[in-house]
């Protein structure tokens, strides 16, 4: 390609499901110019297009279907995104997902799909070299993610479309339905998959023929064999090319930092069996990746044994092992196999519904949630796998109130189910609790989207007591923290716009993704941009979160580690105390040049070209 092309493809498809029209947009240069792509084009529009107080789960909700300057391109960042209000959080929901259906936004000849409005009847979205349309779904309604991709490669006759789709949990509004996009590819988090079932929408069907460019097409295979060789240098990469996520079971238990018994420990016996070690013996057979992703971290193979056997698996990531593993006391890889495909196909994220099962079973403990004939316990994967199904059919009093989530379940309880219901924002907790590690605390309280690990990672230093600015950080120390929970949060806002993988970011350096990005789109920033760039983005969610009603009350982490201390491993007898969320907080806030109250100041978004103006 000529010096000059780029590779945004310049516009969006906006489809409005209502009126059933389609139409192309092109964004003002000043917002490319301010938010890039992926998590800041997806803030951006949410602000400006989403109106105040809307129903997550009506109309006027936006769906965003969002790629970055470097997706559909040799580079490690073949990621992309879903953006929305979440109906589970009633905030920001940004949702990532792997594989090949991101690409194929690009190939279709878009930097993403907007949808809002709602359908009459169920349809799904198709878009192939005819252009975009809207094909009937009915038929589709009621059926499982896995069967619904391959039913409409069958209709199309076309083995090789692209296909992100619901389940049956999406079409029944649980609230943490996800997206299937691809077979073992999710965007999980939030429930994206209700609001796209609240849009009477099945899935999307893409196969696109039209080419990515590139600025300066020698440079850019340039900055990618060098981003290559980053990765290949990283320990870290090299451990997930070698067992992926599920490296991270035995660490996190070492660490203290496992669920165990709806996290009332932080360590588990069971964590070796539910490891890379233990995933080899029972599971997998080859290795697998994304688009074009050097790393590889997937592990495919097959449940050969045992009562669960003759299914094809993925690696039992590391969330999904501890939240269906640990998390429930259920040792055996096969069982949650078993229950990570079940969630898979039927459409929850893996991470809620093991919070949502462990709240359950300690509430049958504790004589304080209702059983509907269910002998809860943990360590019962058949009981597990048959409440999975009964909350995605909101069948029973029990499986109606868990596809709420466990803040809203807890809620309707009342009493002392509240006291067990681990979430910040009412988004479950994921599987590292942080009552060893304050910084992590501090994350989780401040995400845009609720307890989210991938939006600051500081337990990884705090376990470890990995160097920070050149300082060994002190696991249990307050000061300092919020310096590196904002540095870390900023840079991984920036570069989410791009959208790039999270574990070839472990690798590739900032100047090396400010070089693939300025030889892919013709642009001129150094490796700081994109810790201006995530700090203007996180001012912009938090500006969205704020007009949706959050408060500062809803910053803190749930009772369970505020109130019991760790009664086991490295930390044990440690606790997040409300003076160390105190201190925490209000050290946050200040580095942010936010308000007492956590409001962004006039002045912070003015220097970030954030004018409340143009909103």
């Amino acid at each position: 390609m000529e010096m000059g092309g780029t590779s945004t493809m310049g516009r969006l498809l906006h489809v409005n499901l209502t009126s059933a029209e389609f139409s192309e947009v092109r964004l003002p240069p000043e917002i490319l110019a301010a938010y890039l792509g992926g998590k800041g084009i997806g803030a951006r529009l949410l602000l400006d297009w989403v109106p105040e107080k809307a129903d997550p789960l009506g109309p006027d909700n936006a769906l965003m279907f969002l790629t970055g300057p470097l997706t559909a391109t040799t580079a490690p960042a073949m990621r992309a995104c879903i953006v929305t209000k979440s109906p589970l959080t009633h905030t920001f929901l940004d949702s990532y997902f792997g594989g090949y259906f991101g690409p194929e936004i690009k190939y279709a000849g878009y930097d993403g799909i907007v949808l809002t409005g709602r359908s009459p009847e169920p349809v799904y979205l198709l878009v192939d070299h005819r252009g975009p349309s809207l094909q009937p779904a009915g038929d589709l309604w009621g059926t499982g993610a896995i069967e619904t991709g391959d039913r409409i490669r069958q209709r199309r006759k076309d083995s090789g479309i692209k296909v992100a789709c619901i389940g049956p949990a999406g079409e029944n509004g649980v609230l943490y339905s996800l997206v299937c996009c691809d077979t073992n590819r999710h965007a999980g988090r939030g429930g994206a998959g209700a609001v796209m079932g609240s849009k009477n929408l099945k899935a999307i069907a893409l196969k696109g023929n039209e080419l990515v460019g590139l600025f300066d097409p020698n440079r850019f295979l340039r900055a990618v064999a060098e981003a290559n060789h980053e990765i290949g240098l990283s320990e870290d990469c090299r451990v997930l090319m070698e067992a992926g996520t599920a490296s991270a079971v035995e660490f996190a238990d070492a660490s203290g930092l496992i669920p165990a018994r709806n996290f009332t420990d932080g360590t588990s016996k069971l964590a070796a069996k539910l490891g890379d070690h233990g995933q080899k013996q029972k599971l997998w057979l080859s290795r697998a990746a994304c688009f074009g992703c050097p790393i590889g971290c997937s592990q495919m193979g097959a449940v050969r044994t045992g009562k669960y056997k003759h299914f094809i698996t993925d690696i039992v990531e590391y969330e999904t092992a501890a939240m269906l593993g640990t998390n429930l006391e259920i040792g055996d890889p096969r069982a949650v196999a078993h229950l990570n495909r079940l969630c898979d196909d039927l459409g929850i994220d893996t991470i809620s519904a093991g919070a949502c099962l462990g709240f359950a079973f300690e509430g049958a403990e504790k004589g304080i949630v209702p059983t509907d004939g269910l002998a809860l316990a943990f360590g019962n994967a058949d009981v597990a796998a048959e409440l999975i199904e009964r909350i995605v059919k909101k069948e029973g009093e029990l499986g109606a109130l868990l596809a709420l989530g466990v803040k809203r379940a807890a809620k309707a309880l009342g009493g002392e189910a509240e006291a067990i219901a681990l979430h910040v924002k009412g988004l479950e907790m994921p599987a590292w609790g942080p009552r060893g590690t304050p910084g992590m605390g501090l994350a989780y309280m401040t995400a845009d989207r609720g307890a989210c690990h991938q939006r600051g990672f500081p337990a990884g230093y705090e376990a470890t007591g990995e160097a920070w600015n050149g300082k060994p950080v002190e696991a249990l120390a307050l000061e300092g923290k919020a310096a590196m929970v904002k540095s870390l949060q900023d840079y991984l806002a920036g570069t989410d716009c791009l959208v790039k993988c999270d574990f070839g970011a472990m690798g590739v350096t900032a100047d090396t993704y400010a070089r693939m990005l300025n030889a892919a789109t013709g642009r001129s920033v150094v490796a700081s941009f994109f810790d201006l760039l995530g700090e203007r983005v996180w001012n912009t969610t938090r500006l969205f979160n704020l007009r949706e009603g959050m408060t500062t009350a809803d910053e803190r982490l749930p009772r369970r580690f505020i109130d019991e201390p760790l009664p086991s491993g490295p930390r044990q007898g440690h606790r997040i105390t409300e003076s160390d969320m105190k201190y925490l907080l209000q050290d946050y806030y200040a580095l942010r040049g936010w308000d007492e109250a956590g409001r962004p100041t006039p002045e912070t978004l003015h220097r970030l070209g954030i004018e409340p103006g143009t909103r």
